[in-house]
């Protein structure tokens, strides 16, 4: 008996999606990012296959926060040498590095197993508008950051047999 989950031909067709930032909530679009990367969009979804799609965020540097974060808000890392915990503040990340902002949060809601790495080098966040080298490979463009059902249903193998029986 095979140990196969699903298609894997199905699982591995991956979609490049494009979100514009500009004037979005960092959380709500981190956690629609978060669910493209791990690809629980498509109906093929499955938690051991890694079947997400690639996702190109542009205009990092307008993203928005609610409340009074953009004062309150400190990133911490540590060096694991004694007194080696760095501190950044939101604003200065925001001036020197705004793509890692969103890739943080991105990375804080995807699941903490050895998939998680694989998904986040397909989430590529650009400051600007430029995107460069990948505008050429962008499928869908989502607008609120929700895809829709009839997108959904288009990814369904099923209902295109069914669309082009009808035609």
């Amino acid at each position: 008996m095979s140990q196969t989950v699903g298609s894997t031909v199905l699982a591995y067709a991956r979609v490049w999606h494009h979100v514009d930032a500009s004037d979005r909530v960092l959380g709500k679009i981190a956690e629609r990012i978060a669910l493209v990367l791990m690809g629980k969009h498509k109906p093929i979804y499955d938690k051991s296959l890694d079947c997400g799609d690639y996702v190109v965020v542009t205009n990092a540097k307008n993203i928005k926060v609610t409340g009074r974060k953009d004062e309150q808000l400190v990133y911490r890392k540590h060096t694991m040498y004694p007194g080696g915990l760095k501190e950044t503040e939101y604003k200065d990340l925001m001036d020197s590095k705004p793509y890692e902002i969103i890739r943080h949060a991105v990375s804080g809601m995807l699941p903490k197993n050895k998939l998680r790495e694989r998904r986040l080098s397909r989430l590529k966040v650009f400051a600007g508008s430029n995107m460069g080298i990948y505008r050429g490979n962008i499928v869908k463009r989502w607008e609120d950051g929700t895809l829709t059902d009839a997108d959904i249903l288009k990814l369904d193998p099923k209902y295109r047999a069914r669309q082009s029986s009808k035609s």
